[in-house]
């Protein structure tokens, strides 16, 4: 009706719109899913499609705005933004809120706990013997950047204390830290497990 151009592509169950930026058909999708969210309130989406009123099953993952020559990149964007939005169970997601801000939302996947929880497994079983509290002590570590001193004040212990436990973290796992991608994931995965307690 307001006479704007867009390009709607099927694609299997999905489809694939390119609409002007500011345009009308964007602002519908955002306002429609507005509506739809404060139907749902606090409510999952509803799992049966045909208990469900008129798309109120619909997800949209939006790009940031892209000319011509960068649609593939849009695209990526899009279905990125997408899968945010099915995982978190919101009607829309726009590219813009994946890129921006923090990574730690995205830390509440499924899939990322179950490695978080795998990876430090064997740390936290050490724990429960009482022979030790690694997972605090890494996590001390972890935060002030590998420095000693500090670390072991946060925690109360002598340096040496904070060295030996380090050392066992290491042992257990079978992993160097001296890695940054060990101490990267390491991190990460205390940062899961502690969102989900």
């Amino acid at each position: 009706r307001s006479g704007e151009a867009v390009l709607v592509v099927p694609d299997g169950e999905r489809l694939v719109v390119l609409a002007p930026d500011g345009g009308v058909a964007v602002s519908v999708c955002a306002e429609h899913a507005k509506a739809v969210e404060s139907r749902r309130g606090t409510a999952t989406r509803p799992r049966d499609r045909s208990a469900a009123p008129l798309g109120d099953d619909l997800v949209i993952g939006l790009s940031a705005p892209a000319g011509p020559t960068a649609a593939a990149a849009a695209y990526r964007q899009a279905e990125q933004a997408l899968s945010v939005a099915r995982r978190r169970g919101r009607v829309l997601v726009e590219h813009e809120e994946v890129a921006a801000g923090s990574v730690l939302p995205l830390l509440a996947d499924d899939a990322v706990r179950a490695f978080a929880d795998g990876m430090l497994r064997a740390l936290r079983e050490h724990d429960a013997t009482g022979r030790g509290d690694l997972v605090a002590s890494l996590r001390a570590w972890l935060s002030r950047h590998g420095q000693w001193d500090a670390a072991a004040a946060d925690l109360g212990v002598h340096r040496h204390t904070l060295r030996y436990r380090m050392r066992r973290v290491e042992e257990i796992l079978g992993r160097s830290l001296d890695d940054p991608d060990v101490r990267m994931e390491l991190w990460l995965a205390l940062k899961a497990t502690a969102q989900g307690t």
